[in-house]
């Protein structure tokens, strides 16, 4: 069961997208430089399936929503998912539907969940720690990553987007 403690609209966590954020607790991963150790703690909502409708439904005008964590809990977090990609069906929308995990590269979350199949629910996969030596998304040092799951293929294949955070340096 996962928790969440608050939710913001952003234009700033995936490109080109109006995204509902959710920032899941219970946090397993303990980054050095969190800036959110309070999500460390299992504190919060329950997040059902209701609350995920009404969190969409109350946002009005998002095109993603993007699950801040779950790593405590994969299961879970496919549940939630699939709650979303079910709310398109029922509502005949698209919103895109995009994690966050701060486990160290996508292949550790692969390797991380024998069930490979809910990846490609989702249209976006963010992965890395915060390590404050190699800076953040819009440096191109960071470790961390953006990638976009392609959906034209019959299997699981990602397109490494990080680059359009970077922003040219005057």
């Amino acid at each position: 069961m996962l928790k969440f403690t608050d939710t913001m609209v952003t234009f700033l966590e995936i490109p080109d997208e109006i995204t509902l954020c959710i920032n899941i607790s219970n946090c397993p991963i303990h980054c050095i430089d969190c800036h959110s150790k309070e999500l460390w703690n299992d504190i919060g909502e329950v997040l059902t399936e209701e609350k995920i409708c009404s969190l969409i439904e109350r946002n009005e005008g998002i095109t993603c929503f993007c699950f801040m964590g779950g790593d405590a809990d994969y299961e879970s977090l496919k549940d939630c998912v699939c709650c979303v990609e079910k709310y398109n069906k029922s509502h005949n929308t698209n919103i895109k539907i995009a994690i966050y995990s701060g486990r160290h590269d996508l292949q550790e979350l692969l390797n991380l969940n024998s069930d490979k199949n809910w990846f490609s629910k989702l249209d976006y996969i963010k992965v890395g720690n915060y390590d404050k030596r190699y800076g953040s998304l819009d440096k191109e040092t960071t470790n961390q990553r953006l990638y976009q799951v392609s959906h034209d293929s019959e299997t699981f294949s990602t397109n490494d987007i990080t680059y359009k955070f970077w922003r040219k340096q005057p």
